[in-house]
């Protein structure tokens, strides 16, 4: 399980991508590179990380699942994710 600390501040990094996010496609469309630089660090989309939702880990994560390789064998086995079964041959 990650630090609750991570996690929000994931979610904090989320919400200021949201924020400048028409700012920051107005400025690429003007190919002005300087007010870009001017914005938050935090408003660059790829410093968003990709966290599992149940446990919040960042490793291993399936974007198809939204959840980590530990979580998603879990809810798999467990008949949660519906369409998915074990390998058998």
């Amino acid at each position: 399980m990650a630090k609750k600390s991570w996690v929000e501040r994931n979610k904090k990094k989320a919400a200021t991508v949201a924020k400048y996010a028409a700012r920051r496609a107005e400025l690429r469309a003007a190919r002005d590179y300087e007010g870009l630089s001017k914005l938050p660090r935090g408003a660059s989309p790829t410093r968003v990380v990709n966290r599992c939702h149940v446990t919040g880990r960042r490793h291993g994560y399936f974007r198809k699942f939204g959840c980590s390789r530990l979580t998603f064998r879990e809810m798999a086995l467990s008949g949660l994710i519906p369409g998915v079964t074990k390998a058998s041959w």
